[in-house]
């Protein structure tokens, strides 16, 4: 299939169903919002970024891909299922006018084309890295700040973890699973040759055969599944070495045992990382507990502008990594990128699960403030202050500096005795009494954490509660989730497009409603002007008070030259 890019214009039939309206409802769709998304994001789709995916001169012309990438867009940005995106397209006269439909009649592509065209993006992903959807919505992103004025100098992140729409298998219900996705991908020969170890597994369900063991019959059965997976590995290794589920045996073996010579011993669950396969529908899915709380899947994370006065923040900036990589470690690896969307960024606002001596680094490469709020631990009453100097810190209290000196595993501060007795603030000091000194101990990690509070508290104030709000944004990503807080899609890939494609769709909803209330706001100025001043007000009645008596006075002179007789009314008028 070659590539040819499509016209952004919408060409309005005279026999399509646009000009079959009445001048009302055609009206009422020139002004709804998904008039606005077909000028705003529709329009300005850059088919070029795709071009890759297509041959240059062999094969029929693709599908005009503003409309499919658009389409894709509405369904993240609504919620839709693939069923009910097309539904869409095929019965509601707003979503065709959004896609630029213009006649009844038109059909822009069918299931089998979206899917094809989904599958393109996902070998493109497996072999480059690279998610074209992402350059789509920095290319948006990009011209809505521009025309706006949106200055990317503030801005926030935060993050939130991506289930996946997979079964929390038990160990021994994937171990089970595996081996039944395996069974079904062999040849009929060597179902023939290793009928006898699989049919145990093999009659029902992985649950149905956990269900019915007992509890003390676990150790034993996970034994005799480490036996099996060593001799099927060594019998099958390398006639299935292309094969999904051969792969996900293999990976398994791995993660769950440990072998050595002929034997295979059992893992401790402990000793069993958090990357292993959670999954055999998601192998990308990782593992995470967190505060007691068990999740699979990934983590996104969201930056976006943030303006102190009232107006239209955007997301900047969207990536999934997998869920048990630290927050910082992911917003390390993102400071250049953002930078480089946003070569105005200054200050970046993030909660303390983002502090970390790499991310204030990478920071100070770039130079951009990191304003850490939410920072763990108490503070003291009387204030210690740590600076670094040259080899060692420079430690200081209300009364005092001194140097530290390094211990075997700390940092020790050693104040002069004399000086603290005659301190004011002695008995609220966090320093410990020693026989010679007042001794203060910390880490390197201490030290950051008060640099982090001192960056806090050398801005303004009304610049230290910006951060919380981003978690408003973190919700309008979450509409996608199920009642059990996953998501309706597997694999990183696929949660990508849904990451990038409610981005899109978050900021044309925002710039939308900002523009909306813009026209609120200067109609209403122009129903109700100001008011002039008190002085000019009486400065005007004044000068028309005036005016009209000097009227009324000519009015008198010319009457009495015309009515020389001097008629008594004329006179009186």
């Amino acid at each position: 299939m070659s590539f040819r890019e499509s016209s952004p214009d919408m060409q309005m039939k005279l026999t399509g169903f646009y000009y079959q309206l009445p001048n009302d409802k055609r009206r009422m769709m020139d002004e709804s919002k998904e008039a606005a998304f077909h000028r705003d994001v529709v329009a300005r789709i850059d088919e070029d970024i795709f071009r890759s995916l297509y041959c240059q001169d062999n094969g029929a012309p693709n599908k005009p891909i503003r409309q499919m990438v658009g389409a894709i867009t509405l369904m993240h940005y609504h919620n839709w299922s693939t069923s009910g995106l097309f539904d869409q397209i095929h019965f509601n006269l707003l979503t065709m006018r959004a896609l630029g439909i213009v006649d009844y009649d038109e059909t822009p592509f069918c299931r089998a084309t979206y899917f094809n065209f989904l599958g393109r993006l996902a070998e493109h992903y497996v072999k480059t890295g690279e998610n074209l959807l992402e350059q789509v919505f920095d290319h948006l992103t990009a011209r809505q700040m521009k025309e706006l004025g949106i200055k990317g100098n503030i801005q926030r992140t935060d993050s939130f973890q991506a289930l996946s729409n997979i079964v929390s298998y038990s160990r021994l219900r994937l171990l089970v699973e595996v081996l039944i996705r395996l069974w079904r991908v062999l040849t009929e020969g060597d179902k023939e040759q290793f009928a006898e170890i699989f049919e145990p597994y093999v009659r029902e369900d992985a649950g149905h055969y956990v269900h019915k063991l007992r509890q003390s019959d676990m150790q034993g059965e996970l034994e005799e599944l480490g036996r099996t997976y060593m001799r099927l590995h060594d019998s099958l290794q390398g006639k299935y070495s292309d094969v999904k589920a051969f792969r996900n045996f293999q990976r398994t073996l791995g993660d769950q045992f440990v072998r050595s010579g002929e034997r295979v011993q059992v893992r401790e669950a402990r000793d069993i990382g958090s990357d292993s396969l959670q999954s055999p529908d998601d192998p990308e899915a990782t593992y995470r507990n967190k505060n007691g709380k068990k999740s699979r899947g990934q983590v996104v994370s969201v930056t976006e502008t943030v303006s102190p006065k009232k107006s239209v923040n955007l997301v900047t900036d969207v990536v999934v990594a997998p869920n048990n990589k630290d927050d910082a470690a992911i917003h390390k690896d993102r400071i250049a990128k953002i930078k480089e969307k946003t070569p105005e960024l200054e200050e970046n606002h993030t909660d303390g699960a983002y502090g970390s001596e790499d991310v204030d680094k990478e920071m100070e490469e770039h130079e951009v403030r990191h304003v850490v709020t939410g920072i763990r631990g108490r503070r003291g009453e009387v204030e210690i202050n740590i600076e670094e100097s040259k080899e060692t810190y420079c430690v200081s209290c209300p009364g005092q500096s001194v140097a530290a000196t390094k211990t075997r595993k700390r940092w020790k501060a050693s104040f002069d005795l004399s000086i603290c007795r005659a301190c004011s603030v002695s008995e609220s000091c966090p320093t410990q009494q020693l026989k010679s000194c007042r001794a203060f101990y910390f880490t390197h990690e201490d030290f950051l954490a008060r640099r982090r509070w001192k960056s806090l508290r050398e801005i303004p104030e009304e610049r230290r509660k910006l951060r919380p709000n981003v978690e408003a944004t973190v919700k309008e990503f979450s509409r996608a989730f199920n009642h059990k807080g996953k998501l309706p899609y597997r694999g990183r890939f696929r949660t990508e497009v849904y990451a990038f494609c409610t981005a899109v769709g978050i900021n044309f909803g925002r710039v939308v409603r900002y523009r909306e209330r813009k026209v609120r706001e200067n109609e209403a100025g122009a129903s109700n002007p100001c008011p002039a001043p008190a002085r000019s007000c009486r400065r005007v009645l004044e000068f028309t008070f005036c005016l009209t008596k000097k009227l009324a006075g000519g009015v008198r002179e010319y009457l009495r030259a015309v009515f020389p007789l001097g008629d008594k009314r004329l006179a009186a008028a």
